[in-house]
């Protein structure tokens, strides 16, 4: 079982319920396409579906990337804190934006974590094949 995409397709379909989420919210708060303002909780529903687009950009290739080099378990168990991070970064946000920090860092620290891991696998490791 490849655990780092079951990780990975999880998290765009987090991305997917997040975007239906402004869709429902577009049609409680009476937000017509193409506004993205109005009304204060129709945008915190559109911040957290954009904030989170532009974390899944980082995200998805630093967990690919480092699962070349690194044991897929513990690749895959860094993405799961970034997908719980999302949710709480959600909750949070939803609630109250200054609230947002905890899954803010449970979401950032992650994917910095992926990114060098990324980076010193590319950089020092041998690939599968034996190859540098």
């Amino acid at each position: 079982m490849n655990f780092v995409h079951i990780i990975v397709i999880l998290a765009v379909f987090q991305f997917f319920v997040f975007s239906f989420l402004v869709g429902q919210a577009r049609s409680k708060y009476g937000i017509k396409a193409p506004a993205i303002s109005g009304d204060e909780n129709f945008e915190r529903v559109f911040r957290v579906q954009m904030n989170t687009l532009e974390q899944l950009v980082c995200f998805v290739p630093a967990v690919l990337i480092a699962s070349l080099y690194w044991p897929q378990t513990y690749i895959a168990l860094i993405g799961c804190v970034y997908l719980v991070g999302r949710i709480i970064y959600r909750q949070g946000y939803i609630a109250d934006p200054s609230k947002r920090s905890i899954g803010f860092l449970l979401t950032v620290i992650p994917t910095l974590i992926l990114i060098i891991a990324s980076l010193v696998g590319a950089v020092f490791r041998f690939n599968s094949a034996g190859v540098a």
